[in-house]
Protein backbone atom coordinates (compact mmCIF):
# COMPACT_ATOMS: atom_id res chain seq x y z
CA UNK A 1 0.00 0.00 0.00
CA UNK A 2 1.19 3.52 -0.80
CA UNK A 3 2.51 5.30 2.30
CA UNK A 4 1.62 9.00 2.41
CA UNK A 5 2.63 12.01 4.50
CA UNK A 6 -0.07 14.68 4.67
CA UNK A 7 0.63 18.36 5.39
CA UNK A 8 -2.22 20.76 6.06
CA UNK A 9 -3.73 23.02 8.71
CA UNK A 10 -7.18 24.62 8.14
CA UNK A 11 -10.66 23.15 7.89
CA UNK A 12 -10.43 23.22 4.09
CA UNK A 13 -7.70 20.56 4.23
CA UNK A 14 -9.79 18.09 6.28
CA UNK A 15 -11.78 16.50 3.40
CA UNK A 16 -8.55 15.64 1.58
CA UNK A 17 -7.07 14.10 4.74
CA UNK A 18 -10.20 12.00 5.27
CA UNK A 19 -10.17 10.80 1.65
CA UNK A 20 -6.49 9.87 1.83
CA UNK A 21 -7.00 7.98 5.11
CA UNK A 22 -9.72 5.87 3.46
CA UNK A 23 -7.52 4.73 0.58
CA UNK A 24 -3.87 4.99 1.66
CA UNK A 25 -1.57 4.39 4.59
CA UNK A 26 -1.19 7.89 6.04
CA UNK A 27 2.00 7.43 8.05
CA UNK A 28 2.24 11.00 9.33
CA UNK A 29 0.14 14.16 9.44
CA UNK A 30 2.06 17.41 9.70
CA UNK A 31 0.26 20.57 10.75
CA UNK A 32 1.16 23.97 12.14
CA UNK A 33 1.74 24.28 15.91
CA UNK A 34 -1.31 25.02 18.07
CA UNK A 35 -2.17 28.74 18.14
CA UNK A 36 -3.56 30.77 21.02
CA UNK A 37 -7.17 31.69 20.30
CA UNK A 38 -9.97 33.50 22.04
CA UNK A 39 -9.80 35.78 25.04
CA UNK A 40 -8.06 33.22 27.23
CA UNK A 41 -5.24 32.80 24.75
CA UNK A 42 -5.38 29.03 25.24
CA UNK A 43 -3.59 27.17 22.44
CA UNK A 44 -6.11 25.40 20.20
CA UNK A 45 -5.36 22.55 17.79
CA UNK A 46 -5.83 23.02 14.08
CA UNK A 47 -8.78 21.31 12.37
CA UNK A 48 -6.32 18.93 10.68
CA UNK A 49 -4.82 17.94 14.05
CA UNK A 50 -8.27 17.28 15.48
CA UNK A 51 -9.22 15.14 12.48
CA UNK A 52 -5.94 13.21 12.60
CA UNK A 53 -6.69 12.43 16.26
CA UNK A 54 -10.15 11.15 15.33
CA UNK A 55 -8.55 8.93 12.67
CA UNK A 56 -5.78 7.75 15.06
CA UNK A 57 -3.04 9.11 12.81
CA UNK A 58 0.37 10.20 14.04
CA UNK A 59 0.72 14.00 14.15
CA UNK A 60 3.79 16.26 14.11
CA UNK A 61 3.72 20.03 14.64
CA UNK A 62 7.18 21.28 13.71
CA UNK A 63 7.96 24.88 14.54
CA UNK A 64 10.70 25.26 11.92
CA UNK A 65 12.32 23.56 8.93
CA UNK A 66 14.81 21.58 11.02
CA UNK A 67 12.01 20.07 13.11
CA UNK A 68 10.04 19.35 9.92
CA UNK A 69 12.97 17.45 8.41
CA UNK A 70 13.48 15.45 11.62
CA UNK A 71 9.77 14.52 11.76
CA UNK A 72 9.71 13.40 8.12
CA UNK A 73 12.91 11.39 8.31
CA UNK A 74 12.03 9.68 11.60
CA UNK A 75 8.55 8.63 10.43
CA UNK A 76 9.56 7.73 6.85
CA UNK A 77 10.04 6.36 4.30
CA UNK A 78 7.10 7.77 2.35
CA UNK A 79 6.01 7.13 -1.21
CA UNK A 80 4.12 10.39 -1.64
CA UNK A 81 3.51 13.70 0.09
CA UNK A 82 0.23 15.60 -0.18
CA UNK A 83 0.02 19.27 0.82
CA UNK A 84 -3.23 21.21 1.26
CA UNK A 85 -2.96 24.71 2.75
CA UNK A 86 -0.13 23.84 5.12
CA UNK A 87 0.80 27.48 5.62
CA UNK A 88 4.53 27.41 4.91
CA UNK A 89 6.72 27.30 1.85
CA UNK A 90 8.49 23.95 1.79
CA UNK A 91 12.23 23.90 1.10
CA UNK A 92 13.77 21.61 -1.50
CA UNK A 93 15.07 19.24 1.21
CA UNK A 94 11.47 18.50 2.24
CA UNK A 95 10.27 18.11 -1.35
CA UNK A 96 12.90 15.44 -2.00
CA UNK A 97 12.00 13.15 0.92
CA UNK A 98 8.93 11.29 -0.47
CA UNK A 99 10.02 8.77 -3.09
CA UNK A 100 7.47 9.91 -5.70
CA UNK A 101 7.46 13.59 -4.74
CA UNK A 102 4.88 15.92 -3.26
CA UNK A 103 1.50 16.87 -4.68
CA UNK A 104 0.22 20.35 -3.79
CA UNK A 105 -3.59 20.37 -3.83
CA UNK A 106 -4.94 23.89 -4.20
CA UNK A 107 -8.65 24.39 -3.57
CA UNK A 108 -8.92 27.73 -5.36
CA UNK A 109 -10.38 27.54 -8.83
CA UNK A 110 -9.52 31.17 -9.48
CA UNK A 111 -6.20 31.27 -11.39
CA UNK A 112 -6.47 35.04 -11.69
CA UNK A 113 -6.28 35.40 -7.89
CA UNK A 114 -3.41 33.04 -7.13
CA UNK A 115 -0.92 34.20 -4.57
CA UNK A 116 -0.39 34.22 -0.84
CA UNK A 117 -4.11 34.34 0.03
CA UNK A 118 -6.18 33.50 -3.09
CA UNK A 119 -9.27 32.27 -1.24
CA UNK A 120 -9.71 35.44 0.78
Amino acid sequence: MTRVVFMGTPEEAVPTLRALAESFDVGLVITRPDKPRGRSGTPQPSPVKETAGELSLEVAQPADTDELLVALRSAGPFDLGVVVAYGRILPVEVLEIPRRGILNVHFSLLPRWRGAAPVE
